[in-house]
Formats: structure tokens, sequence, C-alpha cells
């Protein structure tokens, strides 16, 4: 993964540092996020770098990685923009980094909305 990551680290501004993007993949897998998935946007979009994708079993999951990751980003200096918070939805929660947007997602909210396919070919990683 680092290798994808790291052969587009020409960008002027380099935050997000590709080992950030790893980190949080990491973090979510640590916490069973299933099918973590990153996706590399830079030079495609311009209000983002990257896309990391979670499938969730729950809400109460969700909730949980949620918490731990406000923690985890505090306790690393990523600054949670946006989306920390709990809101309404049970299936799909945004979490806003600015130059990292991690989307963790119900597999039926996954499959519905297919960030992957709509992106597509953006290259992606599937974390392991």
């Amino acid at each position: 993964m680092e290798d994808m990551l790291l052969e587009n680290s020409n960008k002027v501004n380099s935050e997000p540092h590709p080992k950030d993007v790893k980190m949080i993949a990491d973090f979510l897998l640590d916490h069973r996020g299933e099918d973590v998935s990153v996706m590399d946007l830079r030079g495609i979009c311009n209000w983002t770098d990257f896309f990391i994708i979670a499938t969730v079993s729950s809400r109460t999951h969700m909730d949980g990685i949620n918490r731990h990751l406000k923690t985890f980003c505090r306790d690393n200096k990523i600054d949670i923009l946006n989306g920390s918070g709990k809101n309404n939805d049970d299936e799909w929660r945004l979490i806003d980094l600015g130059l990292i947007i991690i989307h963790l997602m119900t597999s039926d909210t996954r499959e519905f909305y297919g960030l992957e396919r709509l992106w597509a070919p953006i290259p992606q990683k599937q974390q392991s």
C-alpha cells in the first residue's frame, strides 16, 4: 500500500502524509472494520486527497469506532473537521479530516452507493 501512496507524493501540499492514511486504515482494521479500502484521489479531486472506506457491522459498532477514532486523531494530532459526533444516520458515517475523508458504512449501504464503483478507475488498495 505504501508504494501506491508514495508514488503520488509530488503534491506541493504534502498533508496528509501517506503514513497518516495508513495509520488510520490500520486503526479501522484493529477496530474490526471490514473491507477497509483506501482510495487515492490526489490530482483527481480538488476537495480531498483520500477516501478511506470501511464496513461496520451495526450502529453500535459505528459509534464505537467513531468514539475511538476521535481519541486516536487527537493523540496523533490529526484534526477532525466535521462528522465526529453522533447523527441520525444508522447506515453511514462520514468523518471529515480535510484531505482525508473516512466513510463508515453498513454492508448494505456500501453496496448500494458503491463509492468504489463511482470513483473507478481511481487507484485503491484493500487492507488486509
